[in-house]
């Protein structure tokens, strides 16, 4: 695997799917190991389990990535974004080596309109993308798509909770939105599929 550095940029023409970036800021230094476990265990396994949906195997492929990690702990950057992309690499490899095994429960919520495994892995990989593109948001923006799309409050509503005018909520979802499909699309996911 190799080493992801703050200034390492997606790669179209290789046809590999990018890193988000993830930047330790200035004049931080690289956070402990156990720091790291602690803080991107439980973002990992939600990951994992929507790449392969299986608990245990999700759970497997984490603690598989961490003591990888761990392996190359003095030449890992970010280590954050090594993990996220030990992950997504691990659970491809997983899939294809148990495609007659593996089984998506009929009845989960992200589930594909076809059959098409590829097609159903480009969908849980696209949600858990868009998921730490959101979780990377500023607290603010998060908490105003929150609002929106998880409580499915009106404009006014959360204006009212927020504190911000209506169009404010407005404009500051808008562009929230806005940056979310444009970091989308510079990781070359253009719908729902990847």
């Amino acid at each position: 695997m190799e080493t992801m550095t703050a200034s390492a940029q997606p790669r179209a023409e290789t046809g590999c799917q990018p890193v988000i970036p993830f930047r330790i800021p200035d004049g931080e230094d690289k956070p402990s190991f156990r720091q790291v476990f602690e803080t991107e265990q439980s973002p990992l396994l939600r990951y994992a389990f929507g790449l392969v949906g299986q608990r245990e195997t999700a759970q497997d492929l984490v603690q598989e990535a961490f003591l990888k990690l761990h392996a190359h702990w003095q030449d890992v950057a970010n280590p954050r974004a090594w993990l996220f992309r030990s992950i997504r690499n691990l659970a491809l490899n997983h899939l294809r080596d148990h495609r007659r095994e593996t089984s998506i429960d009929p009845n989960q919520e992200y589930q594909s309109d076809t059959p098409d495994p590829k097609e159903t892995l480009g969908r849980l990989e696209t949600l858990g993308t868009l998921q730490l593109l959101v979780s990377e948001l500023d607290p603010s923006d998060r908490m105003l798509i929150s609002l929106k799309y998880h409580h499915n409050l009106k404009y006014d509503q959360i204006s009212q909770h927020t504190g911000l005018t209506v169009g404010n909520v407005g404009y500051k979802l808008h562009h929230a939105l806005k940056n979310l499909a444009d970091s989308l699309r510079r990781l070359g996911i253009e719908s729902a599929e990847g």
